[in-house]
């Protein structure tokens, strides 16, 4: 069966998106790409240390990372 994804499934603003020039909305995708871009780098900073004796660490950065790219999606409206 073919899903049909509708504009604001998609991460548009549908009341917005007709009154938007196409240089606003390519700057807010510039800005999402962005933000998704940080988030990756948050959650790849918080994983980068391989675990070794002191798992507790490793965990607590890899937790640290994680909220961290949560609250840039968050902050985001993504």
């Amino acid at each position: 069966m073919t899903h049909h994804t509708t504009e604001h499934e998609a991460g548009t603003r549908p009341s917005t998106l007709g009154t938007q020039s196409e240089e606003d909305r390519l700057r807010l995708l510039e800005t999402h790409v962005q933000t998704l871009a940080d988030a990756v780098r948050a959650l790849a900073q918080g994983l980068e240390n391989i675990p070794t004796q002191d798992t507790a660490a490793a965990a607590e950065a890899a937790s640290r990372g994680a909220r961290l790219a949560h609250e840039l999606l968050l902050s985001q409206s993504l």
